[in-house]
């Protein structure tokens, strides 16, 4: 019983410093947000972040209107931390398949999140 209260404690605890190996959290979620402001590519919609198992998935009006003729919503990119490996994985929609395909992976989210404000490919803002 004891270990039981001292588990979910130390859940609790780790939700709250945001630490990477309890997601999605509010604090990284944040972080997230924050760190999209700096991108690149479609400066004037605002995208969101949402929490999903094991990360955040980012969604956008679809301003170009390269994949949604009627700029409604579209899928950006997810993120999503694997503890085993101590790494986050990023993800970009590709469109034609309807399916996510693994980008890159890093053990700092800030150096995936550079990686979607920069995207010269375009891979995540279409």
């Amino acid at each position: 019983m004891v270990e039981a209260i001292m588990d979910k404690r130390s859940r609790e605890e780790a939700v709250v410093r945001g630490d990477a190996g309890t997601q999605p959290n509010e604090f990284d979620r944040y972080r997230v947000i924050r760190m999209l402001r700096q991108r690149t590519r479609y400066r004037y919609v605002e995208p969101q972040v949402k929490a999903i198992h094991g990360g955040y998935q980012i969604v956008s009006p679809c301003c170009s209107r390269n994949i949604n003729a009627s700029g409604g919503t579209i899928d950006i990119a997810r993120l999503e931390y694997v503890c085993e490996e101590g790494l986050w994985r990023v993800y970009y929609k590709n469109h034609a398949l309807n399916r996510w395909q693994l980008y890159s992976k890093a053990p700092m989210l800030q150096n995936l999140l550079i990686q979607i404000n920069e995207d010269p490919s375009r891979v995540f803002w279409p």
